[in-house]
């Protein structure tokens, strides 16, 4: 038997990433399974899954796509043409491909593809990470053969979908094997040095990376080495700015896994995908949920990990307000406390969140 699947999501890491694990999964279970298994992916030449999905080994179907504006104005014309232009290339796509199933982690990218996948009676499988679904997955989900949540009790923002099941978060299979000592040697840690890694998400986020910046020039942190992955959206904003010896900055981090493990704190927002890696690995985290998150769900997210001790909770403004770096100082002097948030944060982690989704997707097909 042969299975096949034309996977989309794009825009951020936090939708790319995930898409990317769901495709790794199910090769693994169909093989398992002495099964074969395709997958192909549609998504944006321009957009972050251009560049990750064809890192990742997977067929990128390159379509139009643009992002609907909440108010009308010339942008909503522009998004009417490319989703005429995308649902044509989707329409191509899937009649040459044939798939049992399309699968979308969410992104505007993904409208194309749904929409052409309903008109020609193809299965959708929508995964939505987030606490409250983003405008694409509540869009379409509602008329899915299967939605898949990252949080429970979803039920009433998928009214109409054919299956909701609760899976968890999806995370790379690096991030199975978080640890601490091995990690640092993959990095060239020492011991007895202090590392501090913070990082915003694929595009970035200002408030994080000006805090690292000043952080990193403090005397109580001279002998602190950091580690900032800046985001694409936000490499400009810094290319003046004099970089302290004990920085080193990326544009975007390859191997997350090895600064969320060796790390003895990371600075991150609070993403559903960022937090189900911390949870995965233990990471000592602070979570800093961006403050425009719709619903404010980031918030929800780290209220998760805050409630029971897995993480330090600050909110954007207490950044802005020079609140962390007290808070920093005091959590790298207090060996026993991030112990005691690691543990914690694994206490949360869903280890078999990819067998609940290959489960669901397979059963599909019964």
């Amino acid at each position: 038997m042969k299975r096949k699947f034309i996977v989309t999501g794009g825009g951020t890491s936090g939708h790319i990433n995930p898409a990317i694990t769901i495709a790794d999964s199910l090769m693994a279970y169909y093989k398992a399974k002495g099964d074969e298994c395709e997958i192909i992916f549609t998504g944006r030449k321009e957009g972050l899954e251009g560049e990750l999905v064809p890192k990742a080994g997977y067929e990128m179907k390159y379509i139009e796509a643009k992002p609907f504006p909440m108010k009308p104005s010339m942008k909503m014309l522009k998004a009417i043409k490319a989703l005429r232009i995308g649902r044509k290339q989707c329409d191509q796509i899937i009649k040459e491909f044939q798939p049992d199933a399309v699968i979308g982690t969410g992104g505007y990218v993904c409208g194309p593809l749904f929409m052409q996948a309903n008109k020609l009676k193809i299965p959708v499988v929508i995964h939505e990470a987030n606490a409250f679904p983003g405008r694409a997955n509540k869009t379409f989900g509602r008329k899915a053969a299967l939605v898949l949540t990252g949080f429970p009790n979803q039920e009433n923002d998928f009214k109409g979908a054919g299956k909701i099941i609760h899976t968890g978060n999806p995370v790379r299979k690096q991030m199975l094997k978080g640890d601490y000592e091995q990690a640092r040697k993959n990095l060239g840690i020492g011991p007895d040095e202090k590392l501090v890694f913070a990082m915003g998400g694929s595009l970035g986020a200002k408030t994080i990376n000006d805090f690292i910046f000043e952080a990193a020039k403090r005397p109580e942190f001279k002998d602190v080495k950091f580690v900032l992955g800046t985001g694409k959206q936000q490499t400009k904003s810094i290319q003046d700015k004099e970089i302290p010896a004990n920085l080193t900055i990326y544009e975007y981090i390859d191997n997350p896994q090895d600064y969320l493990s060796g790390a003895d704190v990371s600075i991150t927002r609070a993403g559903a995908v960022t937090c189900a890696e911390t949870a995965t690995i233990g990471s000592c985290s602070v979570l800093v949920p961006y403050p425009y998150a719709a619903h404010d769900h980031q918030t929800f997210n780290a209220s998760a990990f805050a409630n029971v001790g897995g993480c330090v909770l600050m909110a954007d403004s207490d950044v802005v307000a020079g609140k962390l770096f007290d808070e920093l100082d005091k959590l790298l002097k207090d060996d026993a406390r991030r112990e005691s948030i690691r543990e914690k944060a694994l206490s949360l982690a869903v280890y078999d969140c990819t067998d609940r989704i290959v489960n669901a997707i397979d059963g599909l097909f019964d």
